[in-house]
């Protein structure tokens, strides 16, 4: 890679690491489709600043993520020269801690001040919210990162909670199947985890981070990640048994997808070549967000 200017706009820019912004985005659209439709059911009004509040909320508190992952791994000396993973901004000089820890600053406050006028669309229940959101940011990469506890996280807080407060803001409410698609969506992202912890497993076992990877180990992991999968497109049967035959099937292809990514991580095993199983990942990730929602939608216009 090209020599990066200290502190620069390119430095920055690789520190917030733009591709995991899908991440952040796909719960929100599986979230905000259910509500487009259930409030077109019901007679409520849609409100679009508050649907556009939870993107740019989850947008920065990815970013916000990212710094803080960014600045705690390095200082506790995760990230060295045996990194198989895309380089990270503080390990490599991009980005000066100073200047890291300031961002975390930043962004979080940003987030903060991003989540606060949600409280007018939910009550003060989002106050609650947005401050879980935060600390638990912190504690992930701090703490529970290294206990294993990442990937329970990861359902919660990009599942369950995005998925159903985006939909609650609208219609003040959450169904059973607004509940089962967060889950499914949890699933689907923690398979991006699976892989990034499954490809880092020798060098974090020498750090001590002691992920649910390492606990389990490499085939049942491989299991786990391939079963992930499968069980996120087996939870919108909830849609299926409703008549909503297109929410149901058309995730079919993300199956597909997925299935594949699966035989070529368990043929690569180990070293740099897993990041492009990680690319290929957040890729079919994507393209569930899109399928489910676009599935919701063509069922609500075919009624």
């Amino acid at each position: 890679m090209e020599a990066i200017r200290v502190n620069s706009l390119k430095a920055w820019i690789l520190a917030a690491r733009p591709k995991t912004l899908t991440g952040a985005a796909v719960p929100v659209m599986m979230g905000l489709s259910l509500a487009w439709v259930d409030t077109r059911l019901t007679g409520i009004d849609f409100n679009g600043i508050a649907a556009a509040l939870c993107l740019l909320f989850a947008f920065i508190m990815q970013i916000d993520a990212n710094f803080i992952n960014d600045y705690f791994d390095y200082k506790k000396g995760t990230d060295d020269e045996t990194r198989l993973g895309p380089r990270r901004a503080c390990a490599q000089g991009w980005v000066t801690t100073a200047a890291m820890r300031r961002a975390i600053g930043m962004t979080t406050a940003l987030a903060c001040l991003t989540g606060l006028p949600l409280v007018a669309f939910g009550g003060l229940e989002m106050v609650v919210v947005g401050l879980l959101c935060v600390v638990f940011c912190f504690l992930y990469t701090t703490h529970l990162s290294y206990l294993g506890l990442g990937d329970l996280l990861v359902l919660v807080f990009f599942g369950l909670v995005p998925v159903c407060c985006t939909y609650f803001l609208q219609t003040h409410t959450v169904t059973k199947e607004v509940v089962e698609s967060s889950l499914a969506c949890g699933m689907v992202i923690d398979t991006l985890l699976i892989v990034n912890n499954y490809r880092d497993r020798d060098t974090d076992r020498a750090a001590g981070k002691r992920t649910l990877v390492i606990r389990i180990g490499e085939r049942a992991s491989e299991i786990l990640f391939f079963a992930l999968g499968l069980l996120a497109f087996l939870m919108g049967l909830v849609f299926f048994f409703t008549g909503r035959y297109f929410t149901f099937f058309l995730p079919v292809v993300y199956l597909m997808l997925h299935a594949r990514t699966y035989r070529k991580m368990k043929r690569i095993k180990h070293g740099k070549a897993l990041n492009l199983i990680l690319g290929e990942n957040a890729r079919n990730m994507f393209i569930y967000g899109i399928l489910f929602s676009l599935g919701v939608l063509i069922d609500f216009y075919l009624r």
